[in-house]
């Protein structure tokens, strides 16, 4: 009799137990899946001492690259652009003022886009962040950057130095992305 009590108790505790657990199973959910990364990454690094500086006389450029910048050029990732900013870290300890310039170009080097940062002469350490896509300038601008002009140039003479050790301009620039993959 105990056996036969026990072995129903069994029967229904299964029972119980595999309607209680189960649930219909949603496999649609792939599609309310919303990805979003965010990727960072460095886009250049200019560095400059004093003596260098003072050495460009006769047009005070004494810095001029462009960089390349096609981070968008396939179409996949230019369409899932949500947002972006650019980070750009700045550090004089000349004795000179100086204009920095960041030119956005696109492939036929049409200019996009205009940066212009005048730096204080020593000791400056500033930093500024221009953002992209709906609290900022257009998603367009990046998307359609190919090159990068860097231009800098001393607005003070070519003669001062600076009492610091190693006097130096240091720029660094980073940028970070939104997407939407899904």
């Amino acid at each position: 009799m105990k056996r036969l009590f026990f072995l129903g108790l069994l029967v229904l505790s299964v029972f119980l137990t595999t309607i209680s657990c189960s649930e219909e199973q949603d496999f649609g959910q792939f599609d309310d899946l919303s990805v979003t990364p965010t990727l960072t990454s460095s886009i250049f690094y200019l560095e400059s001492d004093e003596a260098f500086i003072n050495s460009v006389n006769t047009t005070n450029v004494f810095y001029s690259q462009i960089f390349n910048f096609d981070a968008f050029t396939e179409q996949f990732v230019a369409e899932r652009l949500l947002e972006g900013t650019i980070s750009y870290e700045f550090e004089n300890t000349t004795s000179k003022r100086l204009n920095i310039v960041i030119e956005f170009l696109d492939e036929a080097g049409n200019v996009l886009d205009v940066e212009t940062f005048d730096v204080d002469s020593q000791p400056t350490l500033s930093s500024r962040e221009v953002a992209y896509g709906p609290t900022g300038k257009s998603l367009d601008i990046l998307i359609n950057t190919s090159n990068l002009r860097v231009t800098a140039s001393n607005l003070g003479d070519t003669t001062s130095v600076s009492s610091s050790s190693e006097p130096k301009i240091t720029m660094g620039s980073a940028a970070e992305f939104l997407f939407r993959l899904k």
